[in-house]
């Protein structure tokens, strides 16, 4: 019997990181590995880089394929910024993309190029969250960490150069920093960060190689590295998904996307204009609080987190890191319309909506991207990436997908069928696929299609229910002065 042809797919994310050896040939997982990370809250979201590679080695170890993998590639939080010294070592911890400090920066740089302009030049309007306006905050706060830094990278990106020694990235990942483009870095923008883009990695063009391990890493020296990408970008390999289709993400963050043959430029700023690690664009609509927001208002009310109720009328927005969709930065979680005969179980429901809500009004957004505008007779105005169907299931994934609270709530709110993927740690499976397509030629996404990731069960529709949206609608138009921080 031949042995199977290997490979290992890394996801390095906020909380730990996750290693699946995977069978080339038939996606089989044959082995798994996890270790925790810290993330220090204190000031804002930090973490050592260093213990990212520590993870990643007991990771890539526990799998029990380490010695005999064919290939790896990392897919990563995104927007992190990690900056080297000259030795290649952590100048200070890495900002996180959940740290909102940068909020100040980020508006500021919107307001000096206006939000059309960076539309149409990067395709997105930069938050808290983009790279761009966390270099502006470091140079602004911390100028003598800035002046020592010899070399900025993004997270997967600094793993992929601790395992290579190439100093590379993708154009996934690098489309969320607020500074790439097709063309190469913004110089207008780099100038006003103040970020010399000898600093930079190189962007790999797609479906090259990274490098090759070196030893003292966990893999045989030799071992090809594909470049890796940002984790959204690795779900959506990992789902093998084509054009129109759509996919919410639920994690500590929340995600709505789909992958679109045209470059988004959504001046809102609502649909960020992200590449995706192949040839096409990752419309994406992401709100900081999701999964452990709602479970820390369950903790809060001493119940299990399935333990909802229906009914009530009250509205909780639990914006407890502050939010990202919509864009309120400074905001904190907001309960209104809290009645004498209002249950616990029902302001945990209005918890999961609060939620939910953000992501599902985004969706149509992400689906337009790809819709042509004007008449409908737009030449090519077929096939339903260019009309999104609301009868198509939406791919509904991460951690709280296989909740039934979570699944209950998203069918109600959005009104669609909802599809769960059997296939777990979506973002370590596109990393594999990408490390598969390396040694088959095959593009990663097609890897992926032929081991069936996406193929699970099929929740039907439940009718939409307005006037919960309408009454959520209200609260956050209504209370957006109070959420802004009287900024």
């Amino acid at each position: 019997m031949a042995h199977p042809q290997v490979v290992i797919g890394v996801d390095s994310s906020t909380q730990s990181t996750k290693a699946l050896a995977v069978d080339t040939g038939t996606g089989r997982i044959l082995g798994e590995g996890r270790a925790a990370h810290r993330v220090d809250s204190r000031q804002g979201q930090e973490s050592d880089p260093e213990q990212w590679w520590d993870a990643l080695n007991a990771a890539v170890a526990a799998t029990g394929w380490a010695d005999r993998a064919q290939a790896l590639a990392i897919g990563g939080q995104q927007h992190g910024l990690v900056t080297l010294d000259a030795a290649g070592r952590p100048v200070r911890p890495a900002l996180l993309w959940n740290d909102v400090r940068s909020a100040p920066q980020a508006a500021e740089l919107v307001r000096e190029f206006g939000a059309q302009w960076w539309a149409a030049e990067l395709g997105s309007v930069p938050g808290a969250s983009f790279t761009a306006a966390k270099w502006a905050w470091l140079r602004a706060h911390e100028p003598a960490n800035a002046d020592r830094t010899a070399a900025v990278r993004l997270p997967h990106d600094y793993l992929t150069e601790r395992l290579t020694g190439h100093a590379v990235t993708d154009r996934g990942d690098a489309s969320g920093t607020g500074w790439w483009t097709p063309d190469g870095p913004h110089p207008a923008v780099l100038a006003r960060i103040g970020l010399d883009p000898a600093l930079l990695p190189a962007v790999a063009p797609t479906g090259t190689p990274a490098g090759q391990a070196r030893a003292g890493g966990p893999l045989r020296p030799g071992t090809p590295i594909a470049t890796g990408t940002g984790d959204n970008m690795a779900a959506a390999l990992g789902l093998g998904l084509t054009a129109g289709t759509p996919v919410l993400s639920l994690g500590t963050s929340g995600t709505v996307y789909t992958v679109a043959r045209t470059r988004p430029a959504d001046p809102s700023g609502t649909v960020a204009g992200f590449a995706d690690a192949l040839d096409n664009w990752l419309p994406l609509a992401c709100t900081l609080n999701c999964t452990l927001a709602v479970d820390r208002v369950a903790t809060l009310l001493g119940r299990d987190r399935e333990a909802v109720e229906p009914g009530g009328t009250v509205v909780l927005l639990p914006y407890l890191d502050g939010e990202r969709t919509p864009a309120l930065p400074h905001a904190s979680g907001l309960l209104h319309g809290l009645r004498h005969d209002t249950t616990a179980g029902q302001l945990l429901q209005a918890a999961y909506d609060g939620a939910a809500y953000s992501l599902l009004a985004a969706l149509d957004d992400v689906l337009a991207v790809d819709r042509p505008a004007g008449s409908s007779d737009s030449a090519g105005a077929t096939g339903t990436a260019d009309t999104p169907d609301p009868a198509q299931p939406l791919l509904l994934i991460g951690g709280g997908a296989q909740g039934p609270a979570w699944q209950h709530t998203v069918r109600r709110l959005s009104g669609r069928p909802v599809q769960l993927p059997a296939a777990r740690e979506l973002v370590a499976l596109g990393a594999a696929a990408q490390a598969a397509a390396l040694l088959t030629g095959e593009p990663a996404d097609a890897v992926a299609r032929r081991w069936g990731t996406a193929d699970g069960p099929v929740l039907p529709a439940l009718e939409r229910d307005d006037a919960a949206l309408e009454r959520i609608a209200t609260t956050i138009s209504q209370t957006a002065a109070l959420q802004s921080g009287g900024r």
